[in-house]
């Protein structure tokens, strides 16, 4: 095992974050970055480069799937013949030993640390992908599609509670939602799609007023269109299909306002629904 005073001073400060540090190498380092002041900037910017790498982690496994992907996935047929069983090879013992396992673990931490603090040392929500120009944040946008989906499933699970107002109060529909959301709009006909339009209802998504326009198939799914006011710069991506499970969402905006059509992962005409709305809407 290499001596570990001969290494350096981030190997020596990683391994101190990773809890990989004897009793003794863990006081002596943190003598040094009380009394170093280099040490302890050193120290902070790995502390902090390493927590912002962890969530930005984390934020990434938790992005929603493409809904294009999942159906591909889905479509996917097992194979109908079985497959000739393959000619058993000797294992291979790969097992790195102690001291392998330990100066890998040592590369790969500091590695990460890297990457986490170049990435941390630039404002977040500030980072454009071909990080040419800064663009907004996005957060308000996920928020109120969450809630807009878990509004949908609550709704799926009361398939008799699911308007407030009824389809036949069109002219009360009308004056509520617009009053209320701030968003003149009419109500699409989607019956040549195989939709009946049920009712509405307001909601709230990021703590604003959400109008929800419910439709149903005859085969008892469940579609909604949801929109509010917005500050979305123009340029944004219209027509944006994502999943969440058993949820699709189709997402667009146009004069001010947002909109999202809402409705079955395994319907694949949300897409084509979600245009034709745009038009009538």
């Amino acid at each position: 095992m290499p001596d570990f005073k001969k290494l350096p001073l981030d190997a020596q400060l990683t391994a101190l974050l990773d809890g990989e540090t004897t009793p003794e190498q863990k006081h002596e380092l943190e003598q040094r970055i009380a009394t170093d002041e280099g040490a302890r900037r050193l120290y902070d910017k790995l502390r902090h480069g390493a927590d912002f790498g962890r969530r930005r982690l984390e934020d990434i496994l938790k992005e929603p799937v493409p809904l294009a992907l999942v159906r591909s996935i889905k479509s996917v047929q097992p194979p109908k013949a079985p497959v000739a069983p393959r000619t058993a090879r000797p294992a291979m013992k790969l097992t790195p030993s102690g001291p392998q396992a330990l100066a890998a673990a040592i590369i790969l931490f500091v590695i990460g640390c890297g990457i986490g603090y170049f990435m941390g040392t630039t404002p977040a929500g500030l980072v454009r992908g071909d990080g040419s120009q800064p663009v907004a944040d996005n957060t308000n946008t996920k928020d109120w599609l969450n809630d807009v989906t878990a509004y949908q499933r609550l709704m799926i699970r009361q398939p008799r509670h699911i308007v407030e107002i009824p389809s036949t109060q069109a002219e009360e529909i009308s004056n509520w939602l617009t009053s209320t959301v701030g968003v003149a709009f009419r109500v699409p006909d989607l019956a040549n799609k195989g939709w009946t339009f049920q009712g509405a209802r307001v909601l709230l998504g990021d703590g604003r007023p959400v109008g929800q326009l419910v439709y149903t198939s005859a085969d008892g799914d469940l579609i909604s269109i949801c929109f509010r006011k917005d500050s979305q710069p123009p340029d944004s991506e219209d027509f944006k299909e994502t999943i969440r499970d058993e949820i699709g969402l189709v997402t667009w905006h146009n004069a001010g306002t947002s909109y999202v059509l809402v409705g079955p992962s395994a319907e694949a005409s949300l897409s084509q629904i979600a245009m034709e709305v745009a038009t009538a809407i």
